[in-house]
């Protein structure tokens, strides 16, 4: 982790103001071959800028409830993020588009690697937030995070990407602790006939896109896709090109059939491979016990997903969904692993009564992974095979018809690391007028133990002999050990949310959060011991995971849409975090990877979208980021614009 850290600061794009700027455009093509006009607009290929605050205020989302629901009823602090915001940003990627989002902590390692989080606890390995593309969970078991630099899909597809700031565990289960990620593409039927995009540059060394969608039946849509990217490194401190270029492929399909009046199906699957180099400060086990070593990683994989959904005409509707997930990364010479997922989930939400909206579920996942070992990295046993039962319930209760609706629920889980898991939660959602939304809420929401943290062997660092932090005659190998005995990081949150639209041009979004974190992980140092057998001969100091950690973590997210005119849109967002922990009594830990200077206190975003004359279009964007001072990095301000046709 510390090398981590040592790459952000000495090559961070932070550093240089956002790559500069996307590079020097050589190529851009964009061609609409067959059909009606491809739109990369926003959902349903409708332009937000030709839409009222009201309307926008009416989009469903599905994220927060499971069901669809009307943005500004949502008893969660959830922003969406359109498929015209994303177009308009400027964005080239899932990560760069969700700078965007507020309470969002979004930092850029290199040019391969992002740390994304929620509310805290930001860094390479960030463990606190589910992500989801159209339903499948994309975090990896090793160690409960995502690998962001293998999550993509043509941004032309995405319908919308909708984020939940906080606890969502009572319905997506656990590691939804501080946040959800939910990305939603389009339905194939919105994406008829052909496109075609290319283009090069300085960054964006060379990209290319191709879709085609067609209409097999009056109720069965098709479409597929490729997309192909190399993309250049990143500088470091000194404007010194750093050897971390990287390139991707990656090919799907989605099909959408309305089988008939009362049932849905769709089949969607991806496959993918990558490669990337990146440079890392590694242990040696020889003079002078640090190098530094350039590293092919290669990954690939594929998925393949079927949902389908039955309206039944009395008993509510019914949802049954499964995927298959192949997943191998190839770190030469650190760590390799390959990973096969089997998902299935059902779920069905029906009205009882008349005032009581019900939804429950059942979930069954297993993974199985296994990893080819090193002398630096190793897990035991090789190969391990997980399974998770899950079953959820959620009342929404309408204590008074259209004004006050209390929301319960929990989601029981068994995982083979912890056993049995609650993760429940108490809502409240007061609408006093329709121009003024309250919602409240008390949750919980647990991080299971990854695969790391069961079954790791990591060798840390090496500290030569006769130094002052080694007086002795023989190496000293700091080594991490995982621990079968690591429990579940616990959550209880707090959040208070109140929307309003004062006025038909403006609306405000507020959410405050408290936050109390129970057995968050820490790194305990064991008594030493020699080991003669090695060659050479070293001490072996092994650092120990542990739940002696605890902490709170509050803050405030605001969002405020303003329309000044109509064709003019302003979007300002503001993020305030504060971050405390405190060790147990009896802990020795120096280092646990939840340092509170690793995310900002304070970021600000600041968006205009202009529709002018002759169908251009000017976007620009301010972004302020506070100062990290757990990695060195001093707070920047990024500005950048863009001008369509």
């Amino acid at each position: 982790m510390s090398d981590i850290f040592s790459q952000v600061r000495a090559g961070s794009p932070w550093q240089r103001m956002e790559h500069r700027l996307f590079g020097l455009l050589l190529v851009v093509a964009s061609l609409t071959i067959h059909g009606s006009m491809v739109s990369a607009n926003s959902s349903g290929g409708v332009d937000l800028t030709e839409m009222s605050i009201e309307e926008i205020l009416q989009l469903e989302v599905t994220s927060a409830a499971k069901k669809p629901q009307k943005l500004a009823n949502a008893s969660a602090a959830i922003f969406a993020l359109t498929a015209d915001d994303i177009r308009r940003s400027g964005a080239t990627s899932i990560p760069e588009a969700l700078r965007m989002v507020p309470g969002l902590q979004v930092a850029r390692i290199d040019s391969t690697k992002w740390a994304i989080t929620s509310r805290g606890f930001n860094g390479r390995f960030a463990n606190k937030l589910l992500v989801l593309i159209d339903g499948r969970s994309v975090y990896t078991p090793s160690f409960s995070g995502v690998y962001w630099e293998v999550q993509d899909t043509l941004l032309a597809d995405v319908d919308r990407i909708e984020v939940i700031r906080g606890p969502g565990a009572t319905l997506w289960g656990a590691n939804a602790v501080n946040g959800i990620i939910s990305i939603i593409t389009k339905h194939a039927r919105d994406t008829p006939g052909a496109l075609l995009m290319a283009g090069a540059g300085t960054e964006e060394r060379g990209n290319g896109s191709i879709r085609y969608g067609t209409a097999l039946s009056h109720t069965a849509f098709l479409r597929i896709y490729a997309k192909y990217f190399d993309r250049d490194g990143s500088v470091d401190t000194e404007g010194r090109d750093t050897p971390d270029a990287w390139e991707t492929i990656r090919s799907g399909m989605r099909l959408d059939w309305q089988v008939s009046d009362r049932d849905d199906l769709t089949i969607q699957g991806d496959v993918y491979d990558g490669k990337a180099t990146q440079t890392l400060s590694l242990p040696s086990f020889t003079p002078p016990y640090r190098e530094r070593r350039m590293i092919d990683t290669d990954w690939s994989g594929g998925n393949l997903l079927g949902r389908w959904q039955h309206r039944f005409p009395t008993i509510g509707n019914l949802t049954l969904q499964a995927y298959y997930d192949r997943t191998s990364r190839d770190e030469n010479g650190v760590i390799r692993e390959t990973r096969d997922t089997f998902d299935l989930d059902v779920q069905h939400q029906f009205l009882w009564g008349e005032g009581q909206d019900i939804i429950w579920g059942l979930g069954y996942r297993f993974t199985d992974d296994d990893f080819t070992n090193n002398t630096l990295i190793t897990v035991q046993p090789k190969r391990r095979s997980l399974h998770l039962f899950s079953a959820f319930v959620q009342d929404d209760i309408a204590l008074i018809e259209g004004r006050l609706q209390l929301i319960v629920g929990s989601k029981f889980e068994h995982n083979d690391h912890t056993g049995f898991e609650v993760q429940p939660t108490v809502r409240l959602l007061w609408t006093p007028h329709k121009q003024h939304t309250v919602w409240t809420a008390v949750s919980r929401a647990v991080r299971t133990p990854s695969r790391g943290d069961d079954d790791a062997l990591t060798t840390q660092l090496i500290l030569p002999p006769n130094t002052l932090q080694n007086p002795g005659p023989l190496p000293i190998l700091v080594r991490f050990l995982g621990n079968r005995d690591f429990v579940s990081e616990k959550l209880i949150a707090y959040e208070l949310g109140y929307r309003v639209r004062p006025i038909d041009r403006l609306s405000l979004d507020i959410a405050v959060f408290y936050n109390r974190y129970d057995d968050l992980r820490t790194v305990e140092p064991g008594p030493p011991s020699t080991d003669l057998t090695s060659h050479p001969p070293v001490v072996i100091s092994p650092l120990t995971l542990a739940n002696k950690l605890r902490g709170e973590t509050y803050g405030v997210e605001l969002a405020l849409e303003w329309q000044p005119l109509d064709w003019w849109r302003v979007n300002l967002a503001y993020t305030f975090l504060e971050s405390d922990f405190d060790l147990d009594r009896d802990s020795q830990s120096t280092t646990s990877g939840n340092d509170p200077g690793a995310s900002p206190n304070h970021q600000v975003s600041l968006r205009s979208s202009m529709d002018l004359p002759w169908q251009w279009e000017l976007d620009t964007w301010l972004r302020y980021v506070d100062t990290l001072s757990a990695l060195d990095i001093d707070r920047y301000v990024v500005f950048t614009d863009f001008l369509f046709y």
